[in-house]
């Protein structure tokens, strides 16, 4: 038998995946690091724990799985989009990673919509946001302008781990979709968006395709980890991308709902001209010439991870889960708006707080936890909402992540988004979309579609249940007023916080 790995890089811990040619995962390791959080709304990483992570994951993989090395045929990546990675002459981290989830950037992006106004949309598909990369880059060039000077090339952070992994630098379509200075339709870097900032288009690392084959392991890697040094490695992806690719969302009608920290809707898309007005993300999708549409709700999971840990610390998850089922479809009148860290879609608001509306004295532990369940899954329909009000079908959601991991929550998913809800049975998210870019890449199979035919299996589907869809549309409508009633007062409170005025 043989076998490729899977490597994802995410915003707390990198996964490494054992996959056989039948798709079946032998093994998998998971190494945790730490966020850098130095002042409110920054978030940064050592770009050094991903690697020395890593490198302890997939030594414990070739240690403890009993796989002789010469059979582990190939390896690629997923990994969390945007983070900026600066690079000197000589290839030296010059300062922390600034990650997807940092928000100082409000400055710098209303500096963009100012200088490049429709032009930023018409060539990137998307508004500036803080979470991308080139609001970064300019937020450095403006407070630290030293370490823009020292910087020969950015990176973003999977692509920092394969160039410490390979010695080979270069970024795919699809997390460089990401950073906001790709024209997407051309697949180049934008000349306009680079030479309006005066950002010197050397800094730009070269464009591959993601299923790119882009070299070997270093000996020194492959003597630390155990692999061969003749295992090949794959470019890979952004995250969504890979997650797409590992639940199949490879033609038209197939949608993904992933629920991690972050919670995603994305549904693929054949052309690349389609303007949903930045509404939604479009990105370059893993397979080659494709595109994908993404709506964005920034605490899903981190809601339920917050509420656990503040109000139920003691208490599993899936005891939580329980006590939330014990309530009703609206959880007794009690709605909650996940905002805990501002929203991206529709809002695109970082100053925008959470809330609990409707509260009374009869109310539950166990309504609490549903309202918090019901308010992540409303958040996220208000982007398969925008889907289908641009006339795109959605017939089948594929769901995975924490909120694929609950019967409650993969009912409610359905109800809400009034469509069927699959979950899959060997469900391992963007590190399964990484090893099949890997067996792709290997030429098992001549194409990913065909991979996904083998390598990704149906475990159970939920239809939408026609007396609940009509109660949860009430509900979801009394939802979508709490933002507009509340957003004066959020940012105000935000303000007042932050010393503002």
């Amino acid at each position: 038998m043989k076998y490729v790995i899977g490597v994802d890089l995410g915003t707390s811990s990198v996964k490494v995946l054992l996959v056989d040619q039948e798709g079946i995962v032998n093994y998998s390791v998971s190494k945790d690091y730490p966020l850098i959080q130095q002042h409110p709304g920054y978030s940064e990483q050592d770009p050094e724990d991903w690697v020395e992570k890593t490198i302890a994951a997939l030594q414990q993989l070739v240690t403890e799985s009993n796989i002789t090395p010469d059979a582990i045929e190939g390896l690629s990546f997923s990994g969390q989009m945007h983070g900026l990675v600066l690079l000197d002459e000589n290839n030296q981290v010059i300062r922390n990673a600034i990650l997807w989830n940092d928000t100082r950037t409000t400055p710098q992006c209303k500096k963009i919509d100012q200088q490049l106004g429709g032009k930023l949309l018409e060539i990137t598909k998307n508004p500036a946001l803080e979470g991308f990369t080139f609001p970064k880059i300019l937020w450095v060039k403006e407070n630290e302008p030293e370490n823009l000077e020292k910087t020969s090339v950015f990176l973003l952070p999977k692509d920092y781990l394969r160039y410490r992994l390979t010695g080979k630098i270069n970024m795919d379509y699809s997390d460089a979709a990401g950073t906001l200075m790709l024209d997407i339709v051309n697949k180049s870097w934008s000349a306009d968006i680079l030479r309006t900032f005066e950002i010197p288009s050397t800094i730009c690392p070269p464009l591959v395709e993601t299923e790119d084959y882009v070299g070997t392991l270093l000996p020194e890697i492959a003597e630390l980890t155990g692999l061969s040094s003749a295992t090949k490695v794959f470019a890979g992806g952004a995250d969504n991308a890979c997650g797409a690719i590992g639940a199949g969302i490879l033609s038209e009608g197939t949608a993904l709902c992933s629920i991690g920290t972050s919670g995603v809707f994305l549904s693929y898309e054949n052309d690349k001209n389609k303007n949903y007005g930045g509404k939604v993300h479009l990105f370059n999708h893993g397979q080659k010439d494709s595109y994908y549409t993404m709506g964005v709700t920034l605490a899903a999971g981190y809601s339920l991870t917050w509420f656990k840990d503040t109000f139920a610390k003691d208490q599993s998850f899936d005891s939580l889960l329980d006590d939330a089922a014990q309530s009703t479809i609206g959880a007794n009148g009690l709605i909650f708006t996940p905002f805990l860290v501002g929203e991206r879609t529709p809002y695109a608001d970082a100053k925008i707080r959470g809330t609990f509306t409707g509260i009374d004295s009869s109310h539950q532990k166990g309504d609490f936890t549903r309202a918090v369940i019901e308010g992540i899954v409303f958040s996220i329909n208000e982007s398969v909402e925008i889907f289908r009000n641009y006339g795109k079908t959605i017939d089948t959601v594929i769901s995975i992540g924490g909120g694929a991991k609950s019967e409650l929550w993969l009912q409610i998913q359905a109800d809400v988004f009034n469509t069927r809800v699959v979950k899959l049975q060997n469900e391992q998210g963007p590190g399964m979309g990484a090893a099949m870019i890997a067996a792709a890449g290997l030429n098992w199979f001549s194409s990913l579609q065909e991979c996904a035919e083998v390598f990704i299996k149906v475990d159970k589907v939920y239809e939408p249940k026609p007396e609940n869809v009509q109660r949860y549309k009430e509900f979801y409508q009394v939802y979508k007023d709490v933002y507009p009633h509340t957003v004066a007062i959020n940012h105000q409170l935000f303000d007042l916080r932050n010393g503002e005025s």
